[in-house]
């Protein structure tokens, strides 16, 4: 059975290699005879099934991996579960629909939810019930029928019900079949289109607890400034940051000015002692090399990002810090779109092309966007390391800084949530953005998140 549908499953599995990196902490709630659990190399791996039958070949089949005969639906089994975690990622292969009462699981696996778990649920799509049915395609486990055929819309709704919400959704999977490379082609190609992704066989949802909260107040944060040309800004940030609940650290990388702006900062850095301020002189070019100096510098549990040129109020920062101290979202993104701006702040053309790729970089990553290109972002430092160590698989190809950070959270499957902010004209210096020059570096962008986080 395994090999007449190994394409099916081999497909399957590399998305879900992306989704969960190797090394995960892993327990599959509803785990047949192990195949896929094993396939995700776990650090730690632990399934759980109904079934005396499979549960005793999967402990044969892959005796690394440990194996619990057991009804995810009885929460005495999901207390003994707690002793195997923490986990990173709880998955749900198509075990949703044999479930009696779905809202009622959610609730209860919450105590295998730690803030960072994710949980992975994947279902084939109701579409190709007949024809999965017909094939046998997924019957690696039960033989009793589905009580409940799901939408991922029903799947949505059951987890708000069940206090998890939806992080990511993808559709995958328009031929389950080689057909001679063809089906290669579909999937890496033309299943992820919109319209098209409707039709896929597989569904998948990422999700969190919105129960569990990370902080314990108050956390301390590390304000990044990345400056080039602009002396006339600098004292101005200093006076008009709120005042945070924690300690704040404000970090100043300034990136060979003509202007003085060096020298301004260490004159305000003497004109407020009482202020913690930091100098950065950054040895590359560019925000985004500006911005991962100052992050490597900065020492506050949570990192913000403040542009110089101070269009996005200093005062408006308040608001993530509070985003992310409440667990509302674990990568906060300024939309600058939703308020009317100041006469002058942004041209018109600029603002369309704006508008555009939101549009586009939604699609990309499945989450929500209305301003990709916002300066001001907040992460957690812990987040931020997380999103290092995975650079590897995007590599240095990011002048902005804007995308890096994006791309590295949507890959880490964090939440995303923007706050609109009310965008004003500059008072000191000229835009540092050329409106052709940046355009085609972001058309390269689209092109290179296309090809990382869909054709995979």
């Amino acid at each position: 059975m395994q090999n007449r549908y190994s394409f099916f499953h081999k497909t399957d599995d590399e998305y879900l290699r992306f989704l969960i990196p190797e090394g995960s902490r892993i327990i599959e709630l509803g785990c047949g005879n192990g195949r896929l659990l094993n396939a995700l190399n776990p650090s730690v791996g632990v399934g759980v099934d109904s079934s005396s039958e499979v549960v005793t070949m999967a402990r044969n089949l892959y005796p690394n991996v440990a194996f619990i005969e057991g009804d995810v639906e009885d929460k005495q089994i999901i207390l003994k579960l707690i002793s195997y975690g923490p986990f990173d990622v709880v998955l749900i292969d198509n075990t949703l629909g044999y479930l009696k009462d779905i809202q009622k699981f959610f609730q209860d696996i919450q105590g295998l939810l730690g803030y960072d778990t994710r949980i992975v649920s994947i279902n084939h799509s109701h579409l190709w019930s007949p024809i999965v049915r017909g094939a046998g395609l997924l019957s690696r486990r039960r033989a009793v029928p589905r009580l409940t055929s799901l939408k991922m819309s029903d799947i949505e709704n059951f987890m708000k019900l069940g206090n998890v919400e939806v992080v990511k959704r993808e559709w995958r999977i328009i031929s389950p079949y080689k057909i001679f490379g063809v089906g290669q082609l579909l999937n890496r190609y033309f299943a992820t289109l919109p319209f098209i992704r409707k039709i896929c066989l597989r569904q998948y949802l990422v999700a969190r607890s919105t129960i569990v909260r990370p902080w314990q107040k108050p956390a301390s944060v590390s304000v990044i400034v990345p400056c080039r040309n602009e002396k006339g800004n600098v004292e101005s940030a200093i006076r008009r940051l709120p005042q945070f609940p924690g300690e704040v650290q404000i970090i100043f990388v300034e990136g060979h000015s003509e202007d003085g702006t060096w020298e301004e900062i260490e004159r305000v850095k003497n004109a407020y002692p009482h202020v913690s301020i930091s100098k950065l002189r950054q040895i590359g070019d560019g925000k985004g090399d500006a911005v991962r100096t100052g992050f490597d510098a900065a020492t506050g549990d949570l990192l913000i990002i403040l542009d110089a040129d101070l269009t996005v109020p200093p005062e408006e920062l308040i608001k993530f810090y509070d985003a992310l101290m409440s667990g509302r979202g674990e990568y906060i993104n300024g939309s600058r779109l939703i308020y009317n701006m100041e006469p002058g702040a942004m041209q018109f053309l600029n603002q369309l092309a704006n508008h555009f790729f939101a549009k586009v970089f939604t699609f990309i990553l499945n989450q929500e966007f209305t301003d990709t290109l916002c300066g001001t972002k907040a992460i957690s430092r812990r987040n931020y390391e997380n999103l290092k160590q995975n650079r590897d698989y995007f590599g240095d190809f990011d002048p902005f800084g804007d995308f890096d950070l994006i791309f590295g959270a949507a890959k880490l499957n964090l939440k995303f949530l923007e706050i609109p902010i009310r965008y004003v004209a500059r008072e000191y210096g000229s835009t540092q953005i050329s409106r052709f020059r940046h355009g085609i570096l972001l058309i390269r962008m689209v092109a290179f998140a296309y090809s990382k986080l869909k054709v995979v």
